[in-house]
C-alpha cells in the first residue's frame, strides 16, 4: 500500500478511543478472546527456561498489529481468528525477517531499560516486589516503598519505556502494510508520532482519565454495597475489558497518520447474507 504521513488534529485522540470502543461493541467475546489467548500462550511460553521471556517480548509488537488486523477483519463483517498474530509472519521472507528484527530488538531495549532502571533503584523495586508477594508485615512493605530511590527508579522505568514505545507504535504496521525496512519503520513511526503528537497527548490523557475514572467508580460503588474486599477481582476484567479496546484502537491511530485518514463514523456492521428459499 502506498502510505503517507499526514497531519490530524488533536480532536482526533478521541475520535481513536470512540472507534476502538465500536469495534470491541461488535465483537466483544471474539476480541477479548484474542487477547485471552494471547496472554495465555505469553504465560505458558514464560514457563520455557532461559529464553521464554525473551520470546515474550519479541512478540510484543506483533501483539499490536494482530489487533490491528482483527480490527480491519471486524470492518470489513468477518470474524477474526488468532491467526492474525501469525498473519504478518507469512507475507514475505523480507517482511517476515523485518517482523523478527523488531520483536529482537524491542526485546534487548526492554530488557536494557529494566536493567538501567534496577541500577537506579539499587534493586528496591524487586525488594518491594518480593515483599507484597510474600504478603509481608505492613510496615515492612512501607519501609521498603518509603526508599528514595524506589522513585528515581520509576521515574527512569517509566520515562524510558514510553520512549521506547514511540518508535515501536506503527513500525510493525509499516512493516506490514508498507513494506518498510526496519530503521525506516522506526523513524517513520517516530515521526508521525511527533508530528501528531497533540493527538497522542489528548489520547493519552482521555485514556489516563477513563482508567482513573472507571477505577474509582467502581471502588465506590463495591464500597457502598460492601463489597470492597471483590475489588481486585471486579478490576481484573475491567482492565482486560480496557486492555481490549485499547488494541482494538490502534489500527485507527494508524490509518489516521499514515493512510486515509480516520472516518468520522464507522461504517454499518455488514449484515450477513441471506440465501433465497428454493421455489417450491
Amino acid at each position: 500500500m502506498m502510505l503517507h504521513l499526514q497531519t490530524v488534529p488533536a480532536r482526533n485522540g478521541l475520535l481513536w478511543i470512540r472507534h476502538g470502543l465500536k469495534i470491541f461493541q461488535r465483537k466483544p467475546l471474539v476480541m477479548s478472546g484474542l487477547l485471552s489467548i494471547f496472554l495465555f500462550a505469553a504465560f505458558a511460553t514464560m514457563l520455557l527456561p532461559r529464553m521464554g521471556f525473551m520470546l515474550v517480548l519479541m512478540a510484543m509488537p506483533l501483539l499490536s498489529l494482530g489487533f490491528m488486523l482483527a480490527t480491519h477483519l471486524v470492518l470489513q463483517g468477518q470474524t477474526p481468528t488468532a491467526g492474525v498474530f501469525i498473519a504478518p509472519l507469512k507475507l514475505t521472507p523480507e517482511r517476515r525477517n523485518s517482523q523478527l528484527l523488531l520483536g529482537a530488538c524491542y526485546a534487548l531495549a526492554t530488557v536494557g531499560i529494566a536493567a538501567l532502571s534496577e541500577a537506579v533503584d539499587g534493586g528496591s523495586f524487586e525488594t518491594l516486589q518480593q515483599l507484597m508477594v510474600q504478603n509481608a508485615p505492613a510496615e515492612k512493605i512501607s519501609e521498603a516503598a518509603a526508599d528514595p530511590r524506589l522513585f528515581w527508579g520509576a521515574v527512569t522505568r517509566l520515562g524510558l519505556a514510553a520512549l521506547l514505545a514511540v518508535p515501536f507504535w506503527h513500525a510493525p504496521a509499516l512493516v506490514h502494510w508498507g513494506g518498510q525496512g526496519v530503521m525506516q519503520a522506526l523513524f517513520s513511526s517516530s515521526l508521525g508520532l511527533w508530528r501528531n503528537r497533540g493527538a497522542y497527548a489528548y489520547n493519552a490523557l482521555l485514556w489516563f482519565a477513563l482508567v482513573m475514572g472507571m477505577g474509582m467508580a467502581l471502588s465506590l460503588l463495591l464500597m457502598l454495597l460492601g463489597m470492597g474486599q471483590s475489588l481486585v477481582l471486579v478490576l481484573m476484567p475491567m482492565g482486560l475489558l480496557m486492555t481490549t479496546v485499547f488494541y482494538a484502537s490502534l489500527y485507527f491511530t494508524f490509518i489516521d497518520c499514515f493512510m486515509f485518514g480516520a472516518p468520522k463514523e464507522l461504517p454499518e456492521e455488514p449484515k450477513p447474507e441471506v440465501l433465497d428459499k428454493p421455489q417450491d
